[in-house]
């Protein structure tokens, strides 16, 4: 085996969060009387943590007073609607359990706020995580490296034994910011067009294919 530790993305790797992302987003556009937005437009504002989605999804020029009270609404609404629609992509469940089967670590570094992925993979990927990781306000926020490191001295898995997983441009410089290799898959919320050029060592469109490379 190549690994002893795949980090995984949370949003558009492991789960299919973006219908009760687009429900909160667009509650609390409702709440301040702003434009709703659709599923495709939440698909290309969120990656970053909620306070940049929602600070994109608000018209330009609504003032700061405006963006903080869609804020809160969002966490408001989100954080009790977490799990409405959310579900596994398909195949994931049965990638972490090949993975533990054959000695590879499972770990999760998200830019979602941590108490929220807590509760995510508590239902849906429970017990198959050997460290899951939120945002959290002393570790910076991905593309920092600082989530993944901790997560690797936590577990002792050293860069050159380590992979990262992700669907977005924001995962493909996490990886190279905390130097270690990354795969990048396709069935998330970031089109190839959209990560801005950036090289990607290993892309997959399947659940299946990337299991074939772990496992190799």
């Amino acid at each position: 085996m190549k690994y002893d530790l795949v980090i995984f993305d949370l949003d558009g790797t492991l789960l299919d969060t973006l219908d009760d992302l687009t429900q909160a987003v667009n509650y609390a556009l409702d709440a301040q009387g702003f434009p709703r937005r659709s599923r495709e437009e939440v698909r290309r504002l969120i990656g970053n943590g909620i306070a940049s989605t929602m600070r994109r999804a608000v018209p330009e020029g609504a003032g700061d007073e405006a963006y903080e009270r869609a804020l809160a609404d969002f966490k408001s609404y989100y954080l009790s609607h977490v799990n409405v629609y959310t579900r596994p992509f398909d195949g994931i469940p049965a990638l972490l359990d090949a993975m533990a089967d054959a000695g590879i670590l499972a770990a999760l570094n998200s830019n979602k706020v941590d108490s929220a992925t807590q509760a995510l993979c508590e239902a849906h990927l429970k017990g198959r995580l050997a460290c899951v990781l939120g945002e959290q306000p002393q570790i910076p926020k991905k593309p920092a490296p600082d989530g993944a490191l901790q997560i690797m001295r936590r577990l002792g898995a050293s860069p050159e034994r380590t992979l990262y997983v992700g669907d977005g441009e924001t995962d493909v410089q996490t990886a190279f910011n905390a130097g270690i290799e990354c795969a990048w898959v396709s069935w998330g919320y970031r089109r190839r067009e959209e990560l801005g050029g950036l090289a990607v060592p290993h892309a997959f469109a399947t659940v299946q294919a990337l299991r074939a490379f772990i496992l190799c």
